[in-house]
């Protein structure tokens, strides 16, 4: 795994100075939360350019409470393309290279059938205005990988792939991690690689959970060798120094 494809997710207390001392990037959480590209903007925005002093490479996490591309409510599609065009406009801001974005599958609300069409109809539309960076669609709830693989393919369009976030997969599908991987790996552009016990998303680290990340990042690099990774820890010192001392960095 080369350094320059490897973030750390400022979720963690310690990306900034991990991240530093590894000579890695940053995935830009900040903007999860919609209000801080509105009224809360400038103050978070000179969090995020500290951050990044002496960063190379970054990405930007789209932000995601109460957005649905596949939403029934056409105001609420309107909402949720209006809210990604502002992150895309961010990341080239910070100059990031990708946005990740949710792929917003609620079990609770939408039938799966529902969620492809209505998706892909999303997509298709969004993509007519080049957003001019890299959009990966993230697994959260989704607990058969063949919706978002089926969205993706549907949609047909280079600058639209899929993040693999294998501790969702963990903590949410029946399917192994080693499946969704095999399944979606010609259209994979990045991970985020965290690790759980089954139960719940716990963002563990990468040692800590039923997750085989040894196997998972062997087989990754044999299928997905373009491919970037974040982790996605509360703290990340522990995980990087495991991925130095196993020479998978």
């Amino acid at each position: 795994m080369r350094r320059e494809k490897i973030y750390i997710s400022t979720i963690s207390t310690d990306a900034v100075r991990v991240a530093k001392e590894y000579g890695l990037g940053l995935e830009i959480a900040e903007y999860c939360t919609a209000w801080n590209m509105d009224e809360k903007f400038a103050g978070v925005d000179g969090v995020v350019k500290k951050k990044l002093e002496g960063i190379s490479e970054s990405l930007l996490h789209a932000p995601y409470n109460e957005l649905f591309p596949c939403a029934i409510d056409k105001k609420a599609r309107e909402l949720a393309a209006y809210r990604y065009r502002q992150a895309i406009d961010l990341a080239k801001r910070y100059g990031a290279k990708k946005v990740i974005i949710h792929g917003g599958y609620n079990p609770s609300i939408y039938f799966p059938v529902w969620y492809v069409e209505q998706s892909i109809a999303f997509w298709k539309a969004f993509l007519e205005e080049d957003p001019g960076v890299e959009i990966v669609l993230e697994n959260v709830l989704e607990d058969d990988p063949q919706w978002l693989l089926d969205i993706v393919k549907s949609v047909d369009d280079p600058r639209l792939r899929l993040c693999l976030d294998i501790g969702h997969v963990n903590a949410y599908s029946a399917l192994p991690v080693m499946d969704w991987l095999e399944m979606w790996a010609p259209y994979i552009s990045h991970f985020h690689i965290h690790n759980n016990d089954g139960s719940r998303d716990q963002h563990n680290a990468l040692t800590d959970g039923t997750i085989p990340m040894e196997q998972l990042l062997s087989r990754a690099q044999e299928l997905c060798p373009e491919a970037t990774y974040t982790l996605e820890l509360m703290k990340d010192k522990p995980s990087v120094e495991w991925l130095a001392e196993n020479n998978w960095i």
